[in-house]
């Protein structure tokens, strides 16, 4: 029997747009001699719907538009959509109106509706809100096959693996004592470094101990501040991978159940990425292209300082969009040093991509005279510097409103964690490009993009005549060598740099790691190596930007603790005690 994988990029709410990719899949599918897809979790209404499951409209139309899937699926194919069911049990026996599903559609009707039966509440994940888990342990028979039908978080409790369960229940042990020659399992799993690895090492243990081969079929995309890797894949019995998909891009994969070895055949395997950098660059073009597609931008603004972190923004934004989409904006102040501008132009030409000068020299001298009464008496100091960067800010969004732009804002994560940001100013726009790549993870990147020899199609070229052919000669470096090796400076007063007020940031990227990621006390980052003054400054400067990090737009998710859907720490809270004294 083949089986096909529609690796598919719904947008949440787009119920026709979405069943059209799913029947596209399924013609196609058909022309391979499949006998069955596979598409992700929720592919029907995209996932995560989050409040959009609790307009009862929303639900209906959901099924009204599954129905109308059915009729016109090929005949000769059975196709596996996700989608969300009615518990219709709720009101008599409690529980939630709703249940997270599979719908197996085939000649022409839905056959069979299966329910996912573990419900995450971890991290990004909020599924108790809206769903019932389901009870039963879901398979279905197919010209004698008989296979096993799971979703998502479904497979995330081997016990042996973890070394404990998270869950009362094992679907997959289930499914094994039930005698399944197959397990399919449709995700949205949302993209973290390294995450791949950890997903095929995970199911390989459980394939090998139940000695059942699995099908992984992965969501595609970006949604808000999620991004879908994609990457779909195949384990035989052994835990060997027999398929993989593409990384971070819509695919259509067949597989072969070999009923006589009651195992999947090799087939398309799809290679891993060569480092870290790049696997983080392909993240974060598709989340950018994406994030603008789904929210109805073609064209993206952004302030480019000469400084590292604007310069990896407009990088990818010019991949994601297209150099001719994207336009630069610089903003000289009286304390902008003649390199910082020439290192901005520099970059552009690089990249091929629009800019613009807007000089704010006069626009600082009429704050200071509308202050001048007020102010009297006061030293220049942050109040005044922020006034630049809020100045800056107000011009990127008035172009961002005049032209409909997408206004990128350019913060990392190091300083997102600790406050280094201005409110109203380099905080304002539409998507935070890097809000979850560290200082240092900034660096690594640039250099690893001024390393690639032949750069993509959307970063600037220069064409190569030679004797027999034309071809396309990438520029000597696309970060300008003097952008990564300069001092970082936010440049709002003479002489400035960032570690006047910060530490190093190799040292500061360390001592976040292990108190965001690793949720470590301060003890225990005082016993890794750090200064306890060092430490107990960032500490508190971690917990009093809080309400910054509460207004900033979404930043794409790349680590397993980002601030965004899945950071939920109060603000007004007392919390650096705890921290303080914890062993």
């Amino acid at each position: 029997m083949k089986i096909a994988i529609a690796q598919i990029n719904p947008i949440i709410g787009d119920l026709q747009g979405n069943a059209d990719k799913i029947l596209h899949a399924a013609q196609k599918a058909t022309t391979a001699d499949a006998r069955l897809l596979l598409t992700p979790e929720l592919s029907l209404c995209g996932y995560p719907p989050r409040d959009l499951l609790l307009n009862p409209s929303f639900v209906e139309s959901t099924h009204t538009s599954l129905q109308k899937l059915a009729a016109e699926v090929p005949p000769n194919i059975a196709v596996l959509v996700g989608t969300v069911t009615e518990n219709t049990n709720a009101a008599s026996n409690g529980g939630k109106t709703l249940f997270n599903s599979i719908a197996l559609l085939e000649a022409g009707n839905i056959q069979k509706i299966f329910h996912k039966r573990l419900l995450p509440t971890y991290d990004v994940f909020d599924e108790h809100r809206y769903f019932e888990p389901g009870l039963q342990a879901n398979y279905f028979t197919l010209d004698g096959l008989n296979i096993g039908v799971t979703i998502c978080e479904d497979l995330w409790n081997d016990e042996e693996f973890w070394g404990k369960r998270h869950y009362k229940i094992n679907p997959w042990a289930d499914l094994s004592i039930l005698g399944v020659d197959l397990v399919v399992n449709l995700s949205a799993s949302p993209y973290t470094l390294g995450k791949q690895g950890f997903r095929e090492t995970m199911l390989k243990h459980s394939a090998q101990r139940f000695e059942l081969p699995i099908i992984y079929a992965n969501q595609v995309g970006s949604n808000d501040d999620l991004i879908f890797d994609g990457r779909s894949f195949a384990l035989n019995r052994q835990g060997e991978v027999t398929c993989r998909a593409r990384g971070f891009g819509t695919d259509l994969v067949v597989v072969e159940f070999n009923e006589a070895a009651k195992d999947l055949q090799p087939t398309r395997i799809e290679p891993e990425y060569s480092c870290k950098d790049e696997e983080i660059w392909q993240a974060l073009v598709l989340g950018v292209r994406d994030y603008a597609r789904k929210c109805g931008f073609s064209k993206a603004v952004l302030g480019l300082s000469g400084g590292i972190d604007s310069a990896l923004v407009a990088a990818v934004a010019a991949e994601a969009l297209g150099r001719e989409n994207v336009l630069g904006v610089l903003m000289p102040s009286p304390y902008s040093s003649d390199h910082s501008v020439n290192d901005a132009l520099a970059l552009v030409e690089n990249l091929g991509i629009n800019s613009t000068t807007l000089p704010i020299g006069d626009l600082m001298q009429g704050y200071d005279r509308t202050f001048a009464e007020l102010f009297a008496g006061t030293e220049f100091g942050l109040t005044e510097e922020n006034i630049q960067s809020r100045i800056r800010g107000n011009l990127l969004m008035a172009i961002a409103n005049k032209f409909g732009y997408l206004l990128l804002s350019t913060g990392n994560k190091s300083e997102m964690a600790v406050g280094y940001c201005t409110l109203y100013g380099d905080m304002n726009g539409g998507l935070a490009v890097i809000a979850d790549v560290p200082k240092t993870r900034v660096y690594s990147l640039c250099n690893w993009l001024n390393t690639q020899k032949i750069n993509t199609q959307n970063i600037n070229t220069q064409k190569v005549n030679t004797q027999k052919t034309t071809y396309k000669r990438p520029p000597k470096e696309i970060i300008p060598t003097n952008i990564i090796t300069k001092a970082p400076s936010a440049e709002l007063k003479p002489d400035q740099v960032d570690q006047d007020s910060l530490p190093a940031y190799e040292i500061l990227d360390d001592i976040l790691e292990r108190l965001v990621n690793k949720h470590q006390s301060t003890g225990e980052i005082i016993a890794a190596g750090h200064e306890q003054v060092v430490v107990d400054r960032v500490v508190q400067l971690v917990a009093r930007a809080e309400f910054k990090r509460r207004q900033a737009p979404p930043g794409l998710k790349i680590t397993d603790r980002a601030f965004g859907t899945g950071w939920r720490m109060p603000i007004a809270s007392n919390w650096l005690d705890a921290i303080k004294n914890a062993p």
